[in-house]
């Protein structure tokens, strides 16, 4: 890789810090790998790239600008990627050919049709995996090549398996900089395609009367994590006015924003979240508990879309983790604009692994702030405006 500045990237406006990076080992090998396989076809630069799972934009103008590709399909769960890769672009643009483009698709037959050449990121989560895997197989072309890379120290044996179930043939790259690549060929397309029809997953939970519904990289999948549980204990105490403007930030498969709607009839509910994956399941479980003319569910990169001082309650359960990194800055920018979002005198209820002790960030960026619930993993805290 030679003349492009891949240290020029950056992740904007996802969180950016000295130790979070736009562009990693695993995303140079790739690119090398996707380099040698265009020499040895170069038949493979007369159709478009399908990429998924591109942080920041690496994958993406990587491979317009040094690979040869004139156009890339390209996936991103994250918003703030999305937004990232569209920012690069534009501050790199004099690196690509005039006739160079991207398009960013939905997880869907589109993106990989009829592709030779597939590239993506492995996720942490193995069911994300599958389901990316078996996307590719049923629709992609019969001698496509998939290059799924990542840093060894996320990568696992089950990761091969996971391929192994819609590919014949797996084999794994040399180790180069802490970091591998899997090259994936022979799709089982009827073994794929029958795969696609269990998505999303669901499960029902009698302990809550709600049916949860989840596409592989939802977090908590079909299960409904601990602190959300924590949430729910106390979510018949939030304010109950008529007419609530309530929002479920960072809404993952939806159960706070399903429950509280059912708790608050007369209100106006958002589920709220950056991950097209949480978006999607997010919209079938509001789907299969008749709820979708109640709830309604966005995908925006943290709360850029909604107006100041426009929100009565928000709900969040938040992330502390950038990524792979655990990074305290990411909860603290939400925090920010859940503050800026809010009325005067509006609420934020928060539930937050104990240790993180956000209490002084929250009344800092928020306001008045007290413990409603503690449990020996976590906290619940009240903000008001």
């Amino acid at each position: 890789m030679s003349s492009f500045p891949f240290e020029s990237l950056r992740r904007w406006p996802d969180l950016e810090s000295p130790e979070l990076v736009a562009v990693d080992a695993a995303d140079r090998l790739l690119l090398t790998e996707l380099q040698r396989a265009v020499e040895i076809d170069p038949t493979l630069l007369a159709s478009p790239l399908s990429i998924i799972g591109d942080t920041h934009g690496a994958l993406t103008l990587g491979a317009l600008a040094e690979a040869g590709f004139t156009e890339v399909l390209v996936h991103q769960d994250a918003r703030s990627g999305e937004l990232a890769l569209v920012n690069n672009a534009q501050e790199l643009s004099d690196f690509f050919p005039p006739s160079s483009t991207f398009q960013n698709l939905q997880l869907s037959r589109e993106l990989v049709v009829s592709s030779r050449i597939v590239v993506l990121r492995l996720p942490r989560s193995l069911e994300q995996l599958e389901q990316w895997a078996a996307l590719i197989a049923a629709y992609s072309a019969d001698d496509v090549l998939v290059l799924a890379g990542g840093r060894i120290k996320h990568m696992t044996l089950s990761m091969n398996e996971a391929l192994g179930k819609f590919f014949t043939q797996v084999e794994a790259s040399l180790a180069e900089q802490k970091s591998r690549v899997l090259r994936a060929r022979g799709p089982k397309k009827q073994a794929a395609l029958d795969a696609l029809t269990s998505w999303p997953k669901s499960e029902y939970h009698a302990d809550v009367d709600l049916m949860v519904c989840a596409q592989g990289g939802a977090f908590a999948g079909i299960s409904i994590d601990i602190g959300t549980y924590d949430l729910l204990a106390v979510l018949d105490r939030v304010s109950g006015q008529q007419g609530m403007r309530i929002i479920d930030f960072g809404c993952g498969t939806g159960v706070l924003a399903a429950q509280i709607s059912k708790l608050r009839p007369t209100a106006t509910v958002i589920a709220s979240d950056q991950s097209a994956a949480a978006v999607e399941s997010a919209k079938a479980t509001m789907e299969a508990n008749n709820l979708s003319d109640r709830v309604t569910v966005v995908r925006d990169d943290g709360l850029s879309s909604q107006e100041d001082r426009s929100a009565d309650l928000i709900l969040f359960n938040p992330p502390f983790h950038s990524g792979a990194a655990v990074h305290a800055g990411t909860s603290l920018r939400l925090f920010a604009e859940a503050g800026r979002v809010l009325k005067p005198g509006g609420e934020l209820w928060v539930v937050a692994n104990r240790h993180l002790s956000y209490k002084p960030a929250l009344r800092k960026l928020v306001g008045e702030t007290r413990e409603v619930r503690r449990t020996p993993k976590f906290t619940v805290t009240k903000s008001i405006k």
